[in-house]
């Protein structure tokens, strides 16, 4: 067992004394000590009830014969850090996360982690940390809030954030707003729509690291805790049988994943999240890679905030599984491919059945026959932008616009409730990258601000900075290279003409490559806005946003 090197031995009786000083009795001490990294919080919606999955995962581990030892992961809660300071801070924490695994795991000797993550960064943190260190791992979220509910109307938290535009167009009262406020977040459990969260904790059964049903199953439903049981009986056999991430985090098992993000149409986010998982498996993970799968996998779902269904409908209607089923009939998924199940993609997903064809589209009859995200590149994004292309009107994939051009999201949304954009203009809004923000900040503000206000058929977003997966709209995020690191999107100007080309992947700023050159010989890079803490450090080593925006390890 890897972890003889905290417990065998007679210079280890000093270890074993602390052991016993937490109650464990040498039975407890000789069995496989299982780390079981909890992301409990009394902060996050989506994390108040890990402490009864964590139990449930314990119980699991004893019953397999093992002993589990239970530590924390910190997480930012996205919906209340958004459009403050807070945000800065959202993305950044995934690295801590990651670094806090290595270095909990690699400390302590464990012979195996059970991750119990939920929301947006903690789970490809805690999925990034599990590659680095590569000991037996597996994944079981804590599951899908419940859809609100006001009258007839289904509600999640993009109703909210679009609700203040709405209030600021006059067409909805503070007191409609109170009613929403008390109902669209109906319990416990990640944001209920395809929101990045659950967009994460999906592509976790795809990619073959948490067991089937971990995407969907509703996070008050008992079926929660019983697979919460089985993840931690199924930790004993990865370790007995020492099938570690990178056995199952493959190439393909990202193909997989890729795959299923287009046919779910999953939050942008995903290609940051994607991408940087792959990093620490050692997948080299190319963002074109994006589109080839995206140009032969259709688009069969249309969850909130791209349409009016909800996680726990997809749930009802089959999961992930049956979303894979499907897929299997168009030959984009890789069935051989190894799972925590110690099965492959195939066997677990050759009993699934499409209970719902309106949630999840048949192969035969899907939204479209494209995936529902695309990277568009052009001389506004060299190295590359991404959107949700599934959440935009018919009338806005391609479209063609004036810029009006922020530079922060703070002076967007001023502008946006200010009266200043009009139908037809591209806002964008730049310094908000990864270096430039420090941090990355979503811009869910500005973008349901223009939808509450009925402007999101009418007008596109472009930023530097990225999406919450409640965005819908022609949002287009991650403009590669940002600002801050001298790429075009800082030399456009107010009135520039953009065209925007959705069908055909592209994003091109209509300026001669000659007077972009001399914007560029007369631009001055601003001031950093963080100087200090770890936002500074992170501004330091942090990669573009078209690498997945990782930490470098050299200079």
């Amino acid at each position: 067992m890897r972890s003889n090197i905290v417990k065998k031995g007679i210079e280890r009786a000093p270890h074993r004394s602390l052991f016993k000083s937490l109650g464990l009795t040498d039975e407890e001490i000789n069995r496989p000590l299982i780390g079981i990294v909890n992301a409990k919080s009394e902060t996050v919606p989506g994390h108040m009830h890990l402490d009864k999955v964590a139990e449930a995962v314990k119980a699991g581990v004893r019953m397999a014969g093992g002993t589990p030892i239970e530590f924390p992961s910190i997480g930012v809660c996205d919906g209340i850090a958004m459009g403050h300071i807070g945000m800065h801070y959202s993305l950044p924490t995934r690295e801590l996360i990651a670094d806090s695994i290595e270095a909990m795991a690699l400390a302590h000797g464990y012979d195996g982690l059970v991750l119990i993550p939920n929301c947006d960064k903690i789970v490809p943190g805690m999925l990034m940390g599990a590659a680095r260190v590569n000991l037996p791992a597996i994944v079981v979220s804590g599951g899908p809030m419940l859809k609100g509910r006001v009258n007839d109307k289904d509600l999640s938290l993009t109703d909210m954030f679009e609700a203040v535009g709405a209030i600021q167009a006059g067409k909805m009262t503070e007191e409609e707003l109170m009613e929403y406020e008390n109902s669209a977040c109906a319990s416990c459990g990640s944001c209920s729509g395809m929101f990045t969260a659950n967009s994460m904790n999906c592509l976790t059964e795809a990619i073959g690291i948490a067991l089937p049903g971990n995407g969907t199953i509703p996070a008050v439903y008992s079926e929660r805790l019983r697979l919460a049981k089985n993840a931690g009986m199924q930790i004993m056999e990865l370790v007995k049988k020492d099938i570690k991430p990178r056995d199952i985090m493959t190439k393909e098992a990202f193909f997989n994943a890729l795959a299923v993000d287009m046919a779910l149409g999953c939050s942008t986010n995903s290609m940051l999240h994607l991408p940087a998982i792959a990093y620490e498996a050692g997948v080299h993970f190319d963002l074109d890679i994006a589109n080839s799968i995206s140009e032969k996998t259709p688009n069969l779902c249309k969850l909130a905030p791209a349409g009016n269904h909800f996680v726990e409908d997809l749930y009802f209607a089959g999961g992930v599984s049956a979303v894979m089923k499907e897929l299997l009939k168009k030959g984009v998924i890789y069935e051989n491919c190894l799972t925590v199940t110690l099965r492959t993609v195939g066997d677990n997903i050759s009993k699934a059945v499409n209970l719902n064809p309106e949630v999840i589209r048949p192969v035969e009859n899907p939204y479209s026959e494209t995936g529902g995200i695309a990277v568009l590149r052009g001389n506004l994004a060299p190295d590359g932008s991404v959107v949700k292309r599934s959440a935009v009107s018919d009338k806005m994939l391609v479209h063609r616009g004036p810029a009006r051009v922020y530079n922060s999201e703070d002076e967007a949304i001023k502008a946006i409730l200010g009266g200043q954009i009009k139908k037809g203009d591209v806002v964008v809004i730049r310094y908000e990258g990864p270096k430039g923000g420090p941090g990355m900040r979503e811009m869910l503000m500005p973008t349901s601000v223009l939808a509450g206000m009925g402007l999101d058929a009418d007008v596109a977003l472009i930023t530097d900075g990225r999406f919450s997966g409640a965005t819908r709209g022609a949002s287009i995020g991650h403009v590669s290279p940002e600002a801050a690191e001298g790429g075009p999107i800082a030399f456009v100007k107010d009135g520039d003409m953009i065209s925007i080309n959705m069908n055909e992947c592209t994003l091109t700023l209509e300026v001669s490559d000659e007077e972009l050159e001399q914007r560029k010989k007369d631009w001055i890079c601003p001031e950093p806005k963080i100087k200090t803490g770890y936002l500074a450090r992170y501004s330091r080593f942090v990669t573009s946003a078209s690498e997945g925006a990782v930490l470098k390890t050299d200079e």
